[in-house]
């Protein structure tokens, strides 16, 4: 495995990480990005830059994109498409569920063995512990290049249907977003009082963190569809009314509290004050 030739499309932070790990472990490696002097670094470390798309994609056995979205991944392989014919794309663009099926379907018309990833990680975590991807698409080719693709974390395959590896990467994301929107939101709720972000932060890693451990019991309350399970905190007692009216003191936006408080009253008001504050995920499943 340490022979296959690999080309890495799009050289922005995760792209120059990605193809900075495959280098490391002696993988031949060319390296493309439709701007000049990306590529400087990693030739340094002897990858191979090369001139164009169609020389990137001829040089490998295994094509990487990482690009900006899916329009960029069609402007750059469109043109090159016959080049791919019997080659491996391996694409970890941030994609829809929708836009990676489409894909797919575009590399099978093309003969191409397509993998869709979605990086679970930022570029510094590349090849270090923590940093996991999550594929989808050709089985065969995610167990051929399985020893090449654990290079940049823990691989974990999640059947042909390419849009399941990007429909989970974008719903842990939604959770990442929403915590780190909250973690903002409250260090502005504190600004005035004199305290800096840096030291809100210190006190809410942990806090967040020790939380996190509420999850396997919010899924099971979900998943056993019974939110009057004895031991839930109530909706009626989890009410942010307080939270969003001080937020409103002092002067800054009530959007990201508000936002739960509306999930909390829609519950509320349908008649299930009294069951756990999981019930939420009824708000959200079904929209009004």
């Amino acid at each position: 495995m340490t022979n296959t030739k690999v080309t890495v499309l799009g050289l922005g932070a995760m792209g120059a990480a990605l193809a900075s790990a495959l280098v490391r472990a002696g993988h031949p490696t060319t390296v493309w990005n439709r701007s000049p002097g990306k590529a400087d670094a990693l030739v340094g470390l002897g990858a191979t830059a090369a001139d164009s798309a169609a020389d990137a994609v001829t040089a490998a056995d295994v094509v990487v994109a990482c690009l900006l979205d899916a329009a960029s991944v069609h402007e750059v392989l469109d043109p090159v498409a016959d080049l791919l014919t019997g080659r491996t794309l391996v694409n970890v663009t941030t994609t829809t569920p929708e836009q990676s099926r489409e894909i797919a379907g575009w590399a099978a018309a093309h003969g191409v063995a397509y993998l869709d990833g979605g990086i679970m990680a930022v570029p510094h975590m590349i090849g270090q512990p923590g940093s996991s991807i999550l594929y989808s698409g050709s089985q065969a080719a995610f167990e051929q290049y399985r020893p090449l693709l654990d290079l940049w974390g823990e691989s974990a395959y999640f059947g042909e249907d390419a849009g399941t590896a990007p429909l989970y990467d974008l719903a842990l994301l939604a959770g990442m977003y929403v915590m780190f929107a909250g973690f903002l939101h409250g260090a502005a709720m504190v600004a005035d009082a004199g305290v800096s972000a840096t030291e809100f932060a210190k006190r809410a890693a942990p806090w967040l963190s020790a939380m996190t451990g509420e999850l396997a019991g919010f899924a099971t309350v979900v998943d056993g569809g019974d939110y009057t399970v004895p031991g839930q905190q109530s909706l009626e007692f989890s009410d942010l009314g307080d939270m969003v009216d001080a937020s409103a003191a002092q002067g800054i936006s009530t959007e990201v509290v508000g936002m739960v408080q509306a999930l909390i009253r829609r519950q509320v008001d349908a008649g299930h004050g009294k069951e756990g504050f999981a019930r939420i995920y009824e708000s959200i499943k079904q929209p009004v």
